[in-house]
Order: structure tokens, then C-alpha cells, then sequence
């Protein structure tokens, strides 16, 4: 199973934890919340051995991911669970716009996942801070193939807001929040060259835009 997710052991066993707490602060839709994790978690793998000869051969290929990952991507999305918890009785916010920022937490980090992934199988990548061309790999470069798979992976993470009643508006709102998460994931990359953070502070930041930017389109909705 650990091999199936890409995760170690490490990682496994911090997973299974955050898992059962997004499960249990999900209240009614814990079930939910968790399938959007183990959603993101399965097409991660899946995306990581997409062009594996190809990424053995640039040297960046990760065959697995420890706890500091886990906790850079699913921080935000168990916050925001844990939100929605205490918001289930005191009803200070509707619960599905909390479930939204949830999934958008989600669809964030798994656009950046996609477009790492996916982008660096295509021509060299552009540094999104200079403009300049950077060899594949390189941190905060991006290209149109990454940005592609960047918004399909939010579509599809997003699209799970249809199982709690959501609409096409919903999803669109968590795809463009999901975007700009890793948009600014990229910008940060272009810190992270110049040892400025790292990717884990890179994802995590990721994750808090995705949330972010979602209550902000939502609040002016």
C-alpha cells in the first residue's frame, strides 16, 4: 500500500493518522473529505511514474515521499476540516462553502503535483519570476504542458463538489483556486533556487493559497 501511494513508511503511518482526523473532524462529510484525500494521494502516484525512464534519466524521479510531504500537503486540507468541525454546531459559516475551501486545499496541492509531474515531460520550462529558460527540474519553472495538467488536476479534485451538491460554479471556483496555488508555489520555487525555503514550504504555502484564494471567489460571489 505505502508503494501505491508513494509514500514511506514514515509517511504512510503519518497519513493514516491525518487521515483519521479529517475523517472524524468531517463530522457528515468525513467520508467525503477523506476520498478527496485518498483521491489526490492515488493520482499522485499515478502521475509520479508517468515518464519514469525519462525522469530516471533527468535524475528526478522520487519513487517515495516521507512524512514532511504529508505534512506540507495535507496541513491545511486537516485545518480546514477541523474548521468545519467546530463549524458544524456554532454554524457561524454554511457548511458546504467550508466543504468548498476544503476540496480547494486539496485541488492545490494536487495541481502542483500535476504540473511537476506532468510538466517536466515537456520542453524546457520557463522561470515564472524572470521569464527565463531553465534546465527541467528546476524550481518554480513552469511550461504550457505543467499548467495544462495544473487546471485538469484541480478539475478533476474539484469535481468531487458535484457528491455534496455543488454546482459547475463551485467547481470552477476551486479549479481557479487550485491554479493559484500553484502559481504561487512556482513563484516560490523561484526562492527555493536561491536557498530561500525549501518544497515543503513551497507545498504548504501551495495548500493556504488554494484555501485562500477559494474564500476570497466565494466571498465575492
Amino acid at each position: 500500500m505505502t508503494n501505491v501511494l508513494t509514500l514511506d513508511g514514515k509517511g504512510a503511518a503519518l497519513a493514516l493518522v491525518f487521515g483519521v482526523a479529517i475523517l472524524f473532524f468531517g463530522r457528515n462529510l468525513g467520508v467525503f473529505f477523506l476520498f478527496e484525500m485518498l483521491l489526490f494521494l492515488m493520482l499522485a502516484a499515478l502521475v509520479t511514474r508517468a515518464g519514469i525512464y525519462k525522469k530516471k534519466r533527468l535524475g528526478v524521479y522520487e519513487a517515495t515521499r516521507g512524512w514532511k510531504n504529508v505534512v506540507a500537503n495535507g496541513l491545511t486540507p486537516l485545518a480546514v476540516s477541523f474548521v468545519y468541525f467546530i463549524n458544524y454546531s456554532a454554524g457561524f459559516l454554511p457548511r458546504e462553502t467550508v466543504a468548498i475551501v476544503y476540496v480547494a486545499s486539496v485541488a492545490a496541492v494536487a495541481a502542483d503535483k500535476f504540473a511537476s509531474e506532468i510538466g517536466i515531460l515537456d520542453g524546457d520550462p520557463v522561470m515564472l519570476m524572470s521569464l527565463r529558460r531553465v534546465k527541467k527540474g528546476t524550481s518554480g519553472g513552469v511550461n504550457a504542458l505543467g499548467i495544462a495538467a495544473a487546471l485538469a488536476a484541480a478539475v478533476v479534485i474539484g469535481s468531487g463538489v458535484y457528491l455534496i451538491g455543488g454546482s459547475f460554479v463551485s467547481i470552477a471556483v476551486v479549479a481557479v483556486s487550485g491554479l493559484a496555488g500553484d502559481i504561487v508555489d512556482s513563484v516560490l520555487g523561484y526562492w527555493e533556487e536561491k536557498k530561500i525555503g525549501n518544497k515543503h514550504t513551497s507545498n504548504f504555502a501551495c495548500s493556504v493559497v488554494g484555501a485562500a484564494a477559494c474564500v476570497v471567489i466565494l466571498a465575492l460571489l
